[in-house]
């Protein structure tokens, strides 16, 4: 008797216990609370009202709680309130949901679509998706200014909805539904538009990321039950969705949507250097009256907006030597090409040319020299019939030079980092690279602000750098000019120890005393672009009492 009273007792504790926790765990799930009128003195007849009180009135613990809600717009002054744009996002929510729901779908059906028929599963899909009827608050707006060309913003965005989600999902022959409620989303994305172009919109690309880990809570029903009630479940949940979505989106990782083609905003930037030796020309026409010429040549690339090059002048020779070196800047070079000319020098007049002959670059293998003779053509026409004079020939030497990868990328924080990287992991070696060899300084001036002149504004930049002298346009009447204007300069070695003037003038029209006047000037050292690479910045302008100019300068090691 005694061990069939054991044997029961742990059979009945055995299965009271499981059944015991089923029973309250169904009551905690579906039981719902009662509202509860707070009533303090329960003798009076009447119900309770809360106690509303002046934010001057509350101490310092209820004023530390109120903190969070309190919006940007009022604890930072950058931040602006966008109460408009709040009404705008309102009155167009209805079709914002459609057309958000739309992408959903769209974006999930391929992910769906690689888990049927895994795990006995045969079809995932929304039976209901809808953002519901309570669109997301703005609650500050904040624009940032930087030197690059491209226009950065910061909101923040609170969203409290009642979104209807819910997704079937059908295990054999069970039906199972997931139903996400009541969700909160608090979250500060960085919304950069950039590269800023001259095309509508007026920008190529949307690049969005987190400044920190989005706040995001939601109820999660399955099969009827809230999942997110069970004990250490709702932690670890919350936890995984932070994580997952810092580690593709919080800063600087970033979601890049582009919103222009790239080819009809593409911005060719230089990718390499073109070597041209100019060797000698072979049997030239005679142009002059005494049966000889006065040879010289041009040289430029197609695509390019630099001048064109120039040997010297031959001074009565059909069969000229040069021996001269030349250095052009590429920009694409499977569509750029080396077009010659051979002119034929007069006091008076224009010059006569002599023939011409063009040299695409796809036909050179990079770091290769490569010699053409080439026969001299009056024009573009190849096939022309009746252009059967002998022109002569011209022998030249080219090689095709890129630019190292890592000195293209220095665009970015990115690519900073990167390169800072690379940098670390070799340094003797790097450090050989940079303060060794030929490379392209390029000079960017953006523009300039509060420039004053004492009698007129109409302000250009001159650049002087190793005895070149470069201008930009001339803007009228204006204090704050905008150029946007690029120069090269090819050098045999880093700048190490040069500096760049950058002097802004204005100039009228006419002549007299005060025609010209120096608004300011700037001495930049480029041993820092030389080792960073680039630097881009707003200089105060020596000699002006409030002016500043925005420069841009890379260093492109060949």
């Amino acid at each position: 008797m005694a061990f069939l009273s054991t044997l029961t007792g742990i059979i009945g504790f055995g299965m009271g216990v499981p059944f015991g926790l089923l029973l309250g765990f169904y009551f905690f799930i579906y039981s719902k609370p009662k509202f509860v009128q707070f009533n303090p003195f329960p003798c009076l007849d009447f119900i309770w009202e809360p106690i509303t009180r002046r934010v001057s009135q509350l101490d310092n613990t209820a004023l530390l709680n109120l903190l969070h809600d309190i919006p940007l717009w009022v604890k930072c002054p950058d931040y602006e309130r966008v109460d408009w744009l709040n009404k705008i996002i309102a009155d167009m929510w209805p079709y914002l949901n459609k057309a958000i729901c739309a992408s959903i779908r769209s974006m999930t059906e391929p992910m769906f679509a690689e888990y049927v028929g895994m795990f006995q599963i045969k079809t995932i899909a929304f039976e209901n998706l809808s953002l519901g009827t309570i669109p997301p608050d703005i609650y500050g707006f904040k624009i940032c200014e930087t030197n690059e060309n491209e226009l950065v913003l910061e909101p923040e965005v609170r969203w409290a909805g009642n979104p209807n989600i819910v997704l079937v999902v059908k295990v054999l022959t069970f039906r199972i539904t997931i139903q996400v409620v009541d969700m909160q989303i608090l979250v500060a994305p960085r919304v950069t538009l950039k590269p800023l172009v001259p095309t509508i919109p007026c920008f190529a690309n949307v690049s969005v990321s987190l400044l920190k880990r989005p706040e995001i809570d939601f109820g999660l029903n399955v099969l009827g039950g809230d999942l997110m009630s069970i004990p250490g479940v709702y932690h670890i949940i919350q936890r995984t969705i932070k994580m997952q979505i810092a580690s593709l989106y919080l800063w600087p990782q970033s979601l890049e949507i582009p919103i222009l083609d790239p080819s009809t905003v593409a911005i060719n930037k230089p990718v390499g250097i073109l070597h041209v030796k100019v060797v000698r020309a072979h049997k030239l026409l005679k142009m002059d009256f005494l049966g000889t010429s006065d040879p010289y040549e041009k040289l430029n690339l197609t695509g390019g907006s630099l001048p064109a090059k120039k040997t010297s002048t031959k001074k009565r020779n059909l069969n000229p030597v040069w021996n001269e070196k030349f250095k052009l800047v590429v920009k694409d070079p499977e569509s750029q090409v080396l077009q010659l000319e051979v002119f034929d020098w007069d006091k008076v007049g224009t010059h006569d040319r002599l023939g011409m002959q063009f040299v695409p670059l796809k036909l050179l293998t990079a770091n290769e020299t490569k010699e053409f003779k080439l026969d001299l053509l009056k024009h573009t026409f190849i096939a022309d019939p009746y252009d059967k004079k002998p022109r002569g020939n011209i022998v030249i030497e080219l090689t095709y030079a890129p630019f190292r990868e890592e000195s293209i990328k220095v665009d970015g924080i990115g690519d900073v980092l990167s390169r800072k990287e690379s940098s670390l992991d070799r340094p003797s070696e790097n450090n050989s690279e940079v303060l060794s060899g030929a490379g392209l300084l390029s000079v960017t001036v953006q523009g300039a602000e509060d420039v004053e002149g004492l009698r007129h504004n109409n302000p250009y930049a001159v650049i002087r750098f190793r005895g070149d002298k470069k201008k930009t346009k001339k803007i009228k009447k204006t204090r704050h000019p905008l150029w946007n204007e690029e120069f090269q300069f090819m050098l045999e070695e880093p700048p190490l120890n040069d500096t760049i003037r950058i002097q802004v003038m204005s100039r009228r029209k006419g002549i007299g005393f005060h025609s010209k006047e120096c608004l300011g000037k700037l001495d930049i050292n480029l041993t820092d672009v030389v080792h960073n690479g680039r630097i881009n910045t707003k200089y105060h302008l020596m000699n002006s009492k409030n002016g500043k100019i925005h420069v841009d300068i890379k260093w492109t090691i060949v």
